[in-house]
């Protein structure tokens, strides 16, 4: 999984953590939450805000 699997991402994060609501979690905490996932395989370099504002967009999709 890499960084621009911004829907498999969310799916994960939604399986993952699924007290938390995705409105609410800072990009700090989304960033290492997205590094620690088992297929994820990126380089954590190539991130950026607009990244990590797609997975939250796509997370928040996910849980509504």
């Amino acid at each position: 999984m890499k960084w621009t699997d911004s829907r498999v991402i969310a799916i994960e994060l939604a399986e993952a953590h699924p007290d938390i609501d995705p409105n609410t979690v800072n990009f700090v905490d989304l960033m290492n939450w997205v590094l620690a996932l088992p297929d994820f395989n990126d380089d954590p370099k190539h991130c950026g805000e607009k990244i990590l504002e797609a997975i939250q967009l796509a997370w928040i999709d996910e849980a509504e």
